[in-house]
């Protein structure tokens, strides 16, 4: 493998350490140093928190294809990952789950956040970063202390720690799908330059259609890294650059065959469209056309997908001064991108069509693809399965995203009656930018295989063209300009933090809190905002000279009416806990928390926001809290270790769920959760596994639900990697699960539990040689991620998301 990590007790800086690849699993270290989300690193025997880590080469066993592949296999998380590799949703502990991206947890880079939200409407932060060989390790707090430690993250914090190159040497790794259109080159080295100073260079390029058939290639673009690491007495410095321009699709829900009952549904692929394997996405799709931002007419292809465009550059420092220990961090970064893809509103029998898409009347003709032009004579038997849907294309175009984010402490441990007492101060600061136009057209498709769904266009009983080139409009939906947008705001935080633990022998009591305000300031335009604005005109698209039934829906941004964003905000974070070291390998551990999580565009375009003067006339409408108690044990030893941990938590949510829909609830959640490891010879053995009770306590907006268990939410989710190895070879499986979940909020519709597994084989012929056959979903299982349909509907066509079937790469890779 590529190396392990470990961390320096004083400093908690990652410190790379090269491994053979042939070598056999490592026991578990005598102290694993743990400094995610915590006042400094410690002993994780020695914190009172609920923490893990993923090192590199444990990773690279997993051959997940994206990051959210990756986090599942943490304990406590709930990830939904079948989207692609960005917009995955995520959340912790039975928190809710309302949205894509990640409320309640923040996902970072080497300490600062990758974006300051972690769920902007479809432009979350998994879009905009990337696991390849520049990584050394996954860290993952849960509850605690990440409510003081770092700003909107009361459920948790994701750190992913870049390797440093503290020990000569590299890797380059060749990959390519065997039974799916992939290719991808990662390498990277890193190596001192004389005894104080040391660089690390990594990056990654791909490209290829991708897990699903969509017709054309989805996958384009890579990223490079680089830091250089300067050492002296008590410190160091280090600077740090990323470059990353990718793209990637988004798959969301297709069609689904639902019958049964509610109890006991059975869901299935129709004919000619695999959930598994196929996507709406489609080579025969002519794009987004619509107008632009700034109300010029485009068309934004649908490879697009979710792009990601950034230009970051880090500065890293740790010192110390008077026996204090300062740490500073600071980042800008340069980002935008967005996501295109295709949302479908309903599913029909071609020979059902309700009025609004013919009712069975008129004319039905391809649009695009090879058969443009050619009549459909009975759209009740097309491609196999008579389906047509209404969709959406829709580009979110995240134009400025950039931030600025810096955090600064200090850190002192104080002889006091002969026991250690720590202080540490801190102050961060962020800048985040939420700069986006939300684009649409929509229009009427129908359902086939391999990437080869087409438009179709209609023309009525009259010989009226309806359609145009297969668009009904060039807007979301109807004759109106709903959720037309453009965000402009500026969101400005400031937040001191300080904690103190004190240490008596095998006890330690500690507390920290944190002052978030925050500044939000800017304009908002769109019909959405009322005041008379309007945002639907009449647009000559094809040129010529005539304004067309579709051409008439022409959604615009009104930008003479601008609406002002200007409130502030401020919350009060507290964490407090108590660890005593039962023994040299045993400890236990209590904590009580709690934060809070700014409701950023949640809130905009909603009541709580004034659009006349911009003010949150209820400072408390501006952030929601979490409150959270946990207490567990934690057991180490040379070739076994357990963490078990008990968990309850209050929260509130303010959200978008679907349309311009607001949630506004209370939550409560308890539980379990627990992981271990173990190791025998060549055998050994991880483990995690999640059991969550959940219940929506207080919906202000609709009181039926109150009471019922939020959407998607199973009682278990377990995973676990068994594996052999020796000095040639390392085989193994690392399995994924789920118990069953209600389908929407009101559970009615049970959506059955899954079980992936994915294979893994690595030969090592020679020395420094290595390769790898990887098997994600081995058995091509169906996996019901999603079902957004309430109940068996009385046509038995619903809408649902599978995760992907199953795709086996083989890589080559040598190391240097």
């Amino acid at each position: 493998m590529a190396g392990e990590l470990e961390n320096r007790p004083d400093t908690g800086e990652a410190i790379q350490t090269q491994a053979p690849a042939a070598r056999p699993p490592a026991a578990a270290p005598a102290e694993a140093v743990f400094s995610t989300g915590v006042a400094r690193g410690r002993d994780r025997l020695d914190s009172a928190t609920s923490t893990s880590a993923l090192r590199q080469n444990e990773i690279q066993l997993l051959g997940a294809r994206s990051l959210a592949d990756i986090i599942r296999n943490i304990p406590g998380i709930r990830t939904e990952s079948s989207t692609g590799d960005g917009n995955s949703a995520y959340t912790i502990r039975g928190l809710p789950l309302a949205s894509s991206g990640s409320k309640y947890m923040q996902i970072q880079e080497d300490g600062l956040p990758v974006l300051e939200f972690g769920d902007f409407f479809n432009v979350a932060s998994d879009i905009f970063i990337r696991a390849d060989f520049n990584l050394a390790a996954i860290e993952a707090i849960r509850g605690g202390s990440s409510s003081t430690f770092a700003s909107n993250s009361p459920g948790g914090v994701i750190n992913l720690l870049s390797r440093t190159g503290d020990v000569k040497g590299g890797a380059i790794q060749v990959t390519t799908g065997l039974d799916y259109d992939t290719n991808r080159v990662d390498f990277d080295y890193g190596a001192p330059l004389s005894d104080t100073l040391r660089f690390h260079i990594g990056g990654f390029y791909r490209s290829g259609e991708g897990p699903r058939d969509v017709g054309y290639d989805a996958f384009e673009g890579g990223q490079l890294k680089f830091n250089l690491t300067k050492t002296f007495t008590g410190g160091y410095v280090r600077l740090s650059g990323k470059y990353l321009d990718d793209k990637s699709p988004q798959y969301l829900s297709g069609p689904v065959r639902i019958t049964g009952t509610n109890d006991d549904p059975n869901f299935e692929s129709y004919p000619g469209y695999d959930v598994r394997h196929d996507s709406m996405l489609s080579g025969y799709l002519p794009g987004v056309i619509t107008l632009d931002g700034s109300n010029n007419a485009t068309v934004i292809p649908m490879s697009t997908g979710m792009n990601a465009e950034v230009k970051s550059i880090g500065v890293e420092s740790q010192f110390t001064v008077a026996d204090w220990t300062i740490t500073q961090r600071a980042r800008y970064s340069q980002i935008s991108g967005g996501t295109t893809r295709n949302l479908i509103s309903a599913v029909y029998s071609g020979a059902a069509l309700p009025a609004s898409l013919g009712a069975g009347t008129g004319t039905f003709r391809y649009a695009t693809g090879p058969n443009a032009g050619q009549v459909i004579t009975n759209l009740g038997t097309i491609n196999g399965n008579g389906l047509v849907v209404a969709s959406s294309l829709n580009r979110i175009d995240a134009t400025k995203l950039d931030n600025f984010i810096n955090d600064i402490r200090a850190s002192r441990a104080f002889d006091v009656g002969g026991n250690e007492l720590t202080v540490t101060a801190g102050l961060y600061n962020s800048i985040q930018n939420l700069g986006s136009d939300w684009l649409y057209g929509n229009h009427i498709q129908v359902v086939g295989a391999d990437g080869t769904s087409a438009l179709i266009d209609w023309t009525n009983a009259g010989g009226i063209p309806q359609t145009q080139g297969g668009y009904l409009g060039f807007n979301r939906s109807g004759a109106t300009a709903f959720y037309r947008r453009k965000y402009d705001v500026e969101y400005n935080i400031v937040a001191p933090y300080g904690s103190l633990n004190y240490r008596v022998g095998r006890f330690s009591v500690g507390g920290s809190l944190r002052w978030d305000q925050g500044d939000v300031s800017g304009q908002l335009y769109g019909a959405d905002l009322g005041g008379g604005r309007v945002g639907i005109m009449g647009y000559d698209f094809n040129g010529d000279g005539v304004i067309s039934v579709a051409e008439s829906r022409t959604a615009f941004t009104p930008l003479g009416t601008p609406a002002p964003v200007d409130y502030d905000y401020g919350y009060l974070s507290y964490s407090t806990g108590v660890n005593f070291r039962v023994a040299e390998p045993f400890a236990v551990f209590a904590r009580y928390s709690r934060g809070a999580r700014a409701a950023a565009d949640k809130v905009l375009y909603s009541s709580k926001v004034s659009t006349v003067d911009g003010s949150m006339p209820d400072e408390a409408d501006g952030y929601d809290i979490v409150e959270q108690l946990e207490g567990g044990f934690k057991y180490r030893r040379a070739n076994l270790t357990l963490n078990v941990t008990g968990f309850s938590a209050d929260t509130e949510d303010t959200n978008v769920q679907a349309g311009a829909i607001t949630t506004d609830r209370n939550y409560t959640a308890y539980g379990v959760e627990a992981e271990g490891g173990y190791q025998h010879g060549p055998f050994s053995l991880t483990a995690g596994v999640t059991w969550t009770q959940a219940e929506i306590v207080d919906d202000k907006l609709n009181p039926t639900v109150n009471g019922m268990v939020p959407r998607r939410q199973p009682d278990f989710l377990y995973q676990a990697t068994p594996q052999y190895q020796n000095r040639w070879v390392t085989v193994g499986a690392n399995l994924i699960g789920a118990t069953s979940s209600y389908a929407t909020d009101n559970d009615i519709m049970t959506v059955p539990g899954y079980l992936l597994v994915n294979a893994f084989l690595q030969y090592r012929p020679v020395e420094r040689v290595q390769l790898m056959l990887n098997a994600n979903n081995l058995f091509d299982e169906v996996a019901w991620i999603e079902i957004t349909t309430p109940s068996v509907p009385a046509n038995g066509v619903g809408l649902g998301r599978a995760a992907n079937g199953r795709t086996i790469s083989l890589s080559a890779r040598m190391d240097f």
